[in-house]
């Protein structure tokens, strides 16, 4: 449920910043960039996180707190409004999950996948550019990549986008000959 919530607010957000006839001349890369930067800073300070997540705390206040926070950042006034709505709302919480949201709105808006792609040593900035080419090819998407090192894999690459996964490992072709095997 906290997912198709954080969806709503994400997709209410893009939306508005998405719209050609839109005042705000926020680019929708810049408003995620903008509500991580605040996300990080209530992360890294406790007083701050404690102030916008209590129910304690009155909206008045809360709201008066982001306000001087948008100053000093900057924060756009669109950026800074939206944070009022989940504050009246009480979904402040939830930033992290609507913050997800958006990055997956703005992706499919833009025909962008993520590809998470695990392989068993480092791959050197070409590899990583051929991954995501024949990727792309394959989706018919431009590819963002998160590659990680995992061992476990012996050799190759595991790539997953969406739910949708692509073993090339050589842990993935031992472990498919060894169903093979004791199916026969």
């Amino acid at each position: 449920m906290a997912a198709a919530v954080a969806s709503r607010y994400a997709r209410a957000l893009v939306d508005v910043i998405s719209d050609p006839k839109s005042v705000s001349a926020l680019s929708p890369e810049s408003a995620l960039a903008q509500l991580k930067e605040f996300k990080g800073m209530i992360e890294s300070s406790p007083e701050l996180s404690n102030v916008l997540l209590s129910p304690a705390v009155a909206p008045a206040r809360k709201r008066a707190v982001i306000a001087k926070f948008a100053a000093m950042m900057p924060l756009a006034t669109i950026i800074r409004n939206f944070l009022y709505v989940l504050i009246d709302h009480r979904r402040t919480a939830m930033l992290g999950e609507v913050l997800e949201a958006i990055q997956s709105q703005l992706d499919e808006r833009l025909g962008i996948a993520q590809a998470d792609v695990s392989s068993a040593r480092p791959l050197s900035d070409v590899e990583q550019a051929q991954i995501k080419s024949s990727f792309a090819a394959k989706t018919g998407k431009k590819i963002r990549g998160q590659f990680t090192v995992n061992p476990d894999l012996i050799g190759g690459v595991m790539v997953r986008i969406g739910s949708t996964i692509y073993d090339g490992s050589v842990r993935g072709s031992l472990d498919g000959l060894r169903r093979k095997l004791v199916a026969e």
